[in-house]
């Protein structure tokens, strides 16, 4: 019996689809008896190194505006769906969960096919295309943030699958090793700044704002720029009065969230997520561009709990002075760090394998 994952494209689809097939094998599923389907981005360094099957299917997502490769595209999907059919029956599958995305549809088409339960996880409050396309037909449809339970066929809330270190977070347990992590005193407040992996230019300039703003060494500065923005940041960073460590990119980010005391970010799932998770006060500003609003509103649903501020892009020049307020007030970043750990939900990947194994027990 083998377990089938679809998740291409960014991390946000495959790093959920690595929590589960580990949580899968914390359930007693082998190594071998779970298969990765994806393209030749992200999933095909990760997944590999990870240890797990890894199947590279040549295919690519619907482009927004009016393309001639749009053109290509079904016989794109349907000669995908028949490498996918081949590749499920010939390992037995017995069970399929896509992430959405392009590799979503044929991997759904393939599953049906060679007779496996399908399933999809949303990572987003407001559902993509794919999960949308193939949601009918899917036994189940996890989803991350309730606001998605209004367009997909049987949803069932169960969050966003997080890897162990951050499902199972204890910032006191491990708050003093980030801080020596970083070269971080942990004498002040530590403001961190994270705009995903390929950082976020806006972030970065209201990061120098708040810098300024502050009298000297009265704050510390914890950014994760992304690496096209990393030799600005720094440059930022050297001029300043502040304690202000720069980094491009960080794989373990329970130190990151464990050695802030507040976070200023984007509003990615994953993000939204390990927030509440690690019970971490935040203000957000949500990417305003080629998101189709899943950002805002992945934003809002933290927001309304009590455990973030929102502040849209169109008026990001606020931000200062709200960052500037909330490391002044201790009281209301532990009320909002009470807030958004109410709103965590930990627990997803296991949920999620545990209701895969039942369904082909």
């Amino acid at each position: 019996m083998t377990y089938a994952l679809a998740a291409a494209g960014t991390g946000g689809h495959v790093y959920p689809a690595l929590a589960v097939a580990d949580a899968l094998r914390d359930g007693g599923v082998a190594r071998d008896e779970i298969v990765f389907v994806g393209g030749n981005r992200l999933a095909a360094t990760v997944v590999p190194a990870a240890g797990y099957d890894f199947l590279e299917i040549d295919i690519r997502g619907l482009k927004r505006s009016l393309a001639v490769d749009n053109l290509m595209l079904p016989s794109l999907v349907w000669r995908a769906s028949r490498r996918i059919h081949r590749e499920f029956s010939r390992r037995s599958v017995k069970a399929a969960l896509a992430f959405g995305g392009y590799i979503s549809v044929p991997a759904a088409w393939a599953a049906r096919r060679a007779g496996a339960k399908l399933f999809i996880h949303e990572q987003n409050a407001v559902p993509g295309l794919a999960n949308r396309l193939i949601s009918r037909r899917a036994s189940t449809s996890f989803i991350a943030f309730p606001e998605a339970a209004q367009k997909l066929s049987r949803p069932r809330l169960v969050g966003n699958p997080l890897r162990p270190e951050l499902a199972r977070f204890e910032r006191s347990a491990i708050h003093a090793a980030a801080l020596e992590r970083y070269g971080l005193s942990g004498a002040r407040p530590v403001l961190g700044v994270l705009g995903g992996s390929l950082g976020a230019k806006v972030l970065n300039d209201v990061a120098g704002r708040v810098a300024d703003a502050h009298d000297a060494h009265e704050m510390s500065i914890l950014h994760l720029s992304g690496h096209a923005h990393y030799e600005a940041v720094s440059s930022m960073a050297a001029g300043s009065a502040q304690e202000w460590k720069v980094l491009a990119f960080e794989d373990r980010m329970e130190y990151f969230y464990a050695a802030t005391d507040l976070v200023l970010s984007r509003a990615g799932a994953l993000t939204i997520s390990e927030l509440a998770a690690t019970g971490t006060p935040a203000v957000v500003v949500p990417y305003a561009a080629g998101s189709a609003g899943h950002q805002k509103a992945n934003a809002a649903h933290l927001a309304g709990g009590g455990g973030a501020m929102l502040v849209d892009e169109e008026h990001v020049d606020r931000v200062p002075a709200l960052l500037q307020q909330l490391i002044a007030d201790r009281d209301s970043r532990q009320k909002m760090a009470l807030a958004a750990a109410g709103m965590g939900m930990p627990e997803a990947a296991r949920s999620i394998a545990r209701a895969l194994i039942e369904a082909t027990s």
